[in-house]
Order: C-alpha cells, then structure tokens, then sequence
C-alpha cells in the first residue's frame, strides 16, 4: 500500500519560513519524481516544485527563489522548504509522487500565511 503523509503544515507569517516533509512508503522512493503541489480556495491545484529521481529541479515561477525541493532517498522524503512567504503562499499543500503510469497523492497538509 502506497502511502505519502506530509507534516510541517501550519500557521506562518509574511516574511517567515515553513518546512514541509512528505514520508514515502510502499515505493521504491529512489525511481520515482517528487513533487509539491498547492491548492487555494477556489483556484485549480498548481505545481509548486518538482524533483526527479536524479536530483534535476524545477520550481513554479512564483515560487523561485523563495522555495527549495529536495528530497532524502535514505529517508524515503521530500521538503519543500519555504522562505518569505507571503499571503498568496496559502493553500492546502500536496505531496505527489510519479514514475511512468503510476501517480500517488498525500492528503496535504494546510498552509496558512497571515499576520
């Protein structure tokens, strides 16, 4: 059973920072493309961030500079570390993980930017 459970959620601040984790399980984690996507109220869930099985990224333009993915194939996890957050950073956050026909989903985990 394939599961994707992210923690590091909650409350943050304009300007601060938040880390989020997303724990693979039932994959071989190591072949498989991680990403972080977000979605806000209303609008359609977006790719945040994207790292492949050799380490290559690529961030959403809105978050360059300011969000970094990486990932820890010995711990079986992703972050996505967050920095100078700001208002329109809310959204709830998800973990996905993809490798040819196969595509897992976390639950996510809420991120709320507000002062």
């Amino acid at each position: 059973q394939v599961q994707l459970v992210e923690s590091g959620g909650g409350q943050g601040q304009p300007g601060g920072s938040l880390r989020l984790s997303c724990a693979a399980s039932g994959i071989i984690f190591g072949f498989y493309n991680m990403g972080w996507y977000r979605q806000a109220p209303g609008k359609q869930r977006e790719l945040v961030a994207r790292i492949t099985s050799d380490g290559h990224t690529n961030h959403a333009d809105s978050v360059k500079g300011r969000f970094t993915i990486s990932r820890d194939n010995a711990k079986r996890t992703v972050y996505l570390q967050m920095t100078n957050l700001n208002p329109e950073d809310s959204a709830i956050y998800y973990c996905n993980a993809a490798l040819r026909g196969d595509d897992y989903w976390g639950q996510g985990t809420q991120v709320t930017v507000s002062s």
